[in-house]
């Protein structure tokens, strides 16, 4: 029949192209090895894990699509998940945005996962799917804050203290996680219509919020953490040694 509804399918979107310079220097973040595999790798095995995404598009260094397509090449992934690599921009707004571009006809549910947070549990994965699919526009998975966070006037120079402005109210603040999740129009229509300006955005769920559209949370995980210092190495390495020892792998 013509008029028969699709099946709902999902892509995922990893803006890989970044150098992430707090890790220091040499391979680009997402290609530091974590128990001997590049963090990339990890991040792609955990956005395939769920059943329901069928595509997975990493956007690449502009320099590095080959060297990144021979590393998924090289290393088992789900079959049942297509892969694709495209080069990605000076942003990561504007690599997301070519990642989109690069999605084929049907896809109804986009995920933007970082790279940078290898070990996000399927679980968390399909809860933002999930949530998409029953009706959200966007959603992010997200932890209650367990620090006291203050708002500050940033100080004129390094170094020097910065004066307290404003306490937030913990209880209404959150940690966001990735991966988020969109309905597919309406997270090409936020990267259509926000001006890419500076650095961009680093926060796709902030351009649908600017839109005027509703942006929703669902539980986070702790084990999702971003890998963007030597410390969280050493914590992201501790976490795959208790999955190997709790389920053999």
């Amino acid at each position: 029949m013509s008029d028969e509804v699709r099946p709902p399918r999902t892509a995922v979107v990893i803006p890989a192209a970044g150098r992430g310079v707090r890790l220091g220097p040499g391979a680009p973040k997402a290609l530091r090895a974590l128990n001997g595999t590049p963090m990339l790798i990890h991040a792609v095995r955990a956005m395939a894990a769920s059943r329901a995404v069928s595509l997975v598009v990493v956007v690449a260094p502009s320099d590095g699509a080959a060297e990144v397509k021979n590393l998924l090449d090289a290393h088992a992934l789900p079959e049942r998940t297509d892969y694709l690599v495209v080069p990605g921009g000076d942003t990561r707004q504007e690599s997301v945005h070519l990642g989109l571009k690069a999605l084929p006809e049907g896809i109804t549910t986009v995920l933007v996962h970082d790279a940078a947070r290898p070990l996000v549990p399927v679980d968390t994965v399909d809860a933002v799917i999930e949530a998409v699919r029953d009706g959200a526009v966007a959603v992010v998975p997200a932890l209650p804050v367990a620090d006291t966070v203050k708002e500050v006037e940033p100080a004129e120079k390094p170094g020097d203290p910065e004066q307290v402005v404003a306490t937030p109210v913990r209880a209404r603040l959150r940690a966001v996680q990735t991966p988020q999740g969109f309905d597919h129009d309406t997270l090409v229509n936020a990267h259509a219509t926000i001006a890419l300006t500076g650095e961009g955005a680093t926060d796709d769920a902030g351009m649908v919020e600017r839109l005027g559209a509703p942006v929703v949370v669902v539980p986070g995980h702790e084990e999702a953490f971003k890998v963007t210092r030597p410390l969280d190495l050493v914590l992201a390495e501790a976490v795959l040694a208790r999955r190997r020892a709790n389920d053999g792998f």
